[in-house]
């Protein structure tokens, strides 16, 4: 974008969807572009795409998932499950006045835009996924897996599913504890090979106990954690952990689609430092069957978890270019 060139101007709207409203951020004009957030974050992880996707000729589009933000929170958790999660975004789409959109997840928001995409392949002409390889539905309920994950320890995951135990770790300090969170995981603040994992609990213990102390990563300041953190303190942190509540439902949900591939136009781009990564790495490996439209996959050198903020620079070229080449 040449400097004579004004910024297109963001916009923030509420969309109607069977969870109520969807809250979402719009910047650009030109062929629909979806981004879809993780946990624990809001459409504002997408904050240094929006622009750029704008300045290329998109109309970009971040929503806040359904439990996050300004996006509506139903009281039921099985309200959270995956399929309601793929209609909220087609919601979005139509509510748009468009017919069909690529769509982009990162971290909780990849499998959503990878669910959509095999779900509603009307819709979903392209996807691409950011720190959270694609696995097809398969294998025993994932609540049996993670339970054999932790051996004497528990596994974040499991230690997310019980109602109102991580809240009640969380909602005294929101602040401290998200930028404990973004520090575990991220490169540069991330605790070394041989400390305790971040990812699993001790008995008795708090996943805070392993988080680092007192420094934030080189890609998260001060005001932007305010704003991440001002979000939770709102809202709570029950929206967002229903996500993880309803991994059994989604299984049997999805029964019909065991083992499917997508075949879309794809893109994945991962953290070489990322466990998403290094623990799915044979489901990258399995990419020329899973994803059989796959265009590009990059694994980014020195990254974490955190990706479209740890290396915004580089995943918007990624990004970009990828788009551009996807058929009209």
């Amino acid at each position: 974008m040449s400097q004579s060139t004004p910024a297109a101007a963001v916009t923030h709207r509420l969309v109607s969807s069977s969870a109520g409203r969807i809250h979402l951020v719009e910047q650009g004009s030109g062929p629909l572009v979806l981004l879809v957030h993780g946990f624990p974050e809001s459409w504002y992880s997408w904050r240094h795409q929006l622009p750029v996707l704008a300045a290329a000729g998109y109309r970009a589009v971040a929503v806040d998932v359904r439990g996050y933000g300004r996006s509506s929170k139903p009281e039921d958790v099985a309200a959270y499950r995956m399929l309601e999660l793929v209609e909220d975004n087609v919601a979005v789409v139509h509510a748009l006045g468009e017919e069909t959109a690529v769509i982009v997840g990162h971290d909780w928001g990849a499998p959503i835009a990878a669910n959509s995409a095999l779900v509603r392949p009307e819709v979903f002409r392209a996807v691409g996924l950011l720190s959270v390889p694609y696995a097809p539905r398969g294998g025993p309920r994932p609540s049996e897996i993670f339970a054999r994950m932790g051996g004497d320890e528990e596994f974040y995951v499991s230690y997310f599913q019980a109602p109102g135990r991580a809240e009640a770790e969380i909602e005294p300090d929101v602040r401290g504890w998200l930028a404990g969170i973004y520090a575990a995981l991220s490169a540069d603040t991330m605790p070394s090979a041989d400390a305790p994992d971040p990812h699993f609990v001790s008995k008795g213990g708090t996943m805070r106990d392993r988080f680092p102390a007192d420094r934030l990563p080189a890609w998260l300041s001060e005001d932007a954690l305010d704003v991440y953190a001002g979000e939770f303190e709102r809202t709570g942190m029950s929206g967002a952990l229903n996500r993880y509540r309803n991994m059994d439902r989604d299984w049997e949900d999805l029964a019909d689609f065991e083992g499917a591939p997508i075949t879309q136009p794809s893109l994945f781009i991962g953290g070489a430092l990322d466990a998403s990564t290094t623990w799915m790495a044979d489901a990258i490996k399995a990419y020329p069957t899973t994803m059989p439209g796959l265009i590009a996959s990059h694994l980014l050198d020195d990254c974490g978890h955190w990706i479209q903020q740890e290396r915004r620079k580089e995943v918007n070229e990624i990004l970009t270019g990828w788009l551009a080449s996807l058929p009209a």
